[in-house]
Order: structure tokens, then C-alpha cells, then sequence
């Protein structure tokens, strides 16, 4: 059902959106040289938001909502104040969600278009991020849930099933894959969660909050029985990103130190933990060979030389719908941290 926009205010110091001890001391590391760099810069100069999905920017033509503090004598920090508002998708929105969703599949050239249609296309379930008010009408955020058997026909679904099975050579996992894109499609729920790195984690729980009430709402509201009948979910597939070091220990069944894994989207670090996700569901595939976005404040050049022993991997998850209001606690439990 069509919802109001949600206002929410933010007052944020300039932190990392890294949740493990290691990200965080790397990424806390240059959070203040940074913060001096963009005091010195003037109001009017336009801001680059890397995404969260890959090294594309998201160019944002004003700056006019940071505001910042700062001390001769103290490390500075900044404080950025700006009213962001959930909006149930719309047309308008298809250049911003486009490019947030450029690196979904890497490099991949692929039905892109296609697939921000399906998004799109689809209001009841799913929202955008904006900041309120802005004249440019920019999306900081998209959220969604597709059904792959009732989008199957779709070029660009078909496409990412087929970029899934030829990346995920994982003999333990390619079969339950398989499966999942294939007999049990119609149980089986995509989930697309794309943003700007500098989101504000705070927005996190609501987002997920307000898309699995939209996927329960759409199981009654939706003006068909097949309709309702698809967003029944069993299952939820998830692609995303992280960084992991070149030495890390990938036997099956061991725990990753927090050094061995840099989590891009604090979600994830959530989804892969048991009894989230199973150990027989997680695929980690190489989608680069090198790092080209990193969550936290530093310059480029820091981060190619703090990563420079890790690599960007694919992620691919299968979540059991289940799992998923242990998964929405765990998130506000987080964020809240």
C-alpha cells in the first residue's frame, strides 16, 4: 500500500560504516585528516558519493546540508545534519536508482535497464531514499524484492541467473543455487539493497523494517491471488560485496578473523553469521581483482595501500525467510551499538 514519505533527521559525527573491530580502527585511522580536507573545501563544490556496490559515483550537484565544526587544538570532526524521507519508487527515479545499480554484477554488461524497470515497476514493495526537499531529486538508497519466477521471462533476470551460475563455481553450493534460481523460483525472493557508502546506518533498520512489512502487507493487499501469492517467500537471495584478505583462511567450517573480512554493508556481517545463513548457502565468488570502494573517510591513496592484501569479492547469500525477524533485531541491535 502507498506510504507516506518518512522523515528523518540526522545528526551524525563522521564515522565509518565499518562494524568489525579491524574495519573499524582502519577506517577511525583517517577520519580526522579527512574531515580537515573537506573543511577546507567551498560550500558550493560538488560532492562525489561513491556507492556501495562498486567504485561508480553518485554526483550530487550542492552541498548545501554539512555543517562543521572544528578546534585548533582538537582533532576535528565533522557533523552533517540533513532530512532524508522514504518514498515508494517512482519513474522520476530511474536515473538515480540506475546508478547506484551500475556495479550490482561487477563489470558485467547486462539488461541494467531492464532490471531498474522491474524495480520501478513495482511501488508496493520497495522504497527510495532522497533527501528532502532537493531540487535534483537524487536517490541515495533503493530497496526491493523481486520474485525471480514472476519476473523469469525478464532479459535481466535471466541474465543474472546466468552471470550467478557461471561465477559461483563452488560444487558445494552450485547445486542448492541452482535450485533456487530454477525448480524453487517462486519461493525465492531477490532482494536489491543499494546506497551511497555515507548513509546514514541509522536509516538501516527502518529501511529493512519497512521492506519485509511491505513483502508481508503485499501477501493480503495485492489485487490478485498470484500476486499475493508471490511475495510468499521461502527464501531470500541477497548479492552483495566485501573485502577479503588474500590469506584468509576459506577452509569450510572456520571462522573468519575479524581482520580476514571487511564487511562493506554491516548487514551482511549479520546475514553470514549461523543461524542466519547455512554454511552449505554462503558463495563467495570473484567478481575483481582489486579494490575500488572502501566504507569509510579515507582518500584513495590510503585505501590502496591499507588494502592492499585484500581482495573484492562477490557475495552471494540464501536466507531463510524465517531467519528474518532474528535478522531485523540483530540489525537494530547493531546500529544501536
Amino acid at each position: 500500500m502507498p506510504r507516506k514519505p518518512t522523515r528523518h533527521d540526522q545528526l551524525l559525527r563522521n564515522r565509518p560504516l565499518t562494524f568489525s573491530p579491524f574495519a573499524r580502527a582502519m577506517a577511525m585511522a583517517t577520519s580526522s585528516k579527512k574531515a580537515r580536507q573537506e573543511m577546507r573545501e567551498p560550500y558550493s563544490q560538488t560532492k562525489d558519493f561513491p556507492t556501495s556496490s562498486g567504485n561508480e559515483f553518485l554526483n550530487r550537484g550542492k552541498d548545501t546540508t554539512k555543517q562543521y565544526d572544528s578546534s585548533d587544538n582538537e582533532d576535528f570532526e565533522g557533523v552533517v545534519q540533513a532530512d532524508f524521507a522514504f518514498f515508494d519508487p517512482k519513474p522520476s527515479d530511474y536515473h538515480g536508482v540506475k546508478v547506484l545499480l551500475q556495479t550490482y554484477l561487477d563489470d558485467k554488461q547486462w539488461d541494467l535497464s531492464g532490471f531498474v524497470d522491474l524495480i520501478l515497476g513495482q511501488p508496493t514493495v520497495g522504497t527510495v531514499v532522497k533527501i528532502e526537499d532537493d531540487e535534483d531529486d537524487g536517490v541515495y538508497s533503493v530497496v526491493s524484492a523481486l520474485n525471480l519466477e514472476r519476473y523469469k521471462g525478464s532479459k535481466s533476470i535471466v541474465e543474472l541467473k546466468n552471470y550467478l551460475l557461471k561465477v559461483c563455481q563452488d560444487m558445494d553450493v552450485i547445486a542448492n543455487l541452482r535450485s533456487l534460481l530454477g525448480e524453487h523460483a517462486l519461493d525465492v525472493g531477490l532482494i536489491v539493497s543499494q546506497r551511497v557508502v555515507n548513509l546514514p546506518p541509522q536509516l538501516l533498520p527502518p529501511l529493512y523494517d519497512g521492506l519485509f512489512d511491505e513483502i508481508e502487507w503485499a501477501t493480503e493487499d495485492e489485487p490478485t491471488q498470484e500476486l499475493q501469492r508471490s511475495f510468499r517467500f521461502k527464501f531470500y537471495l541477497i548479492i552483495s560485496k566485501l573485502y577479503k584478505h588474500k590469506n584468509a583462511n576459506q577452509t569450510k567450517g572456520t571462522k573468519a578473523r575479524d581482520e580476514d573480512v571487511i564487511y562493506i554493508k554491516p548487514e551482511d556481517e549479520i546475514f553470514l553469521e549461523d543461524p542466519i545463513v547455512d554454511s552449505f548457502e554462503k558463495c563467495f565468488c570473484s567478481l575483481a581483482h582489486g579494490p575500488s570502494v572502501f566504507p569509510c573517510t579515507c582518500n584513495r591513496s590510503q585505501l590502496m595501500r591499507q588494502l592492499k592484501n585484500y581482495q573484492l569479492m562477490g557475495l552471494v547469500m540464501a536466507v531463510e525467510a524465517s531467519k528474518i525477524p532474528l535478522f531485523r533485531k540483530q540489525l537494530q541491535a547493531l546500529i544501536d551499538e
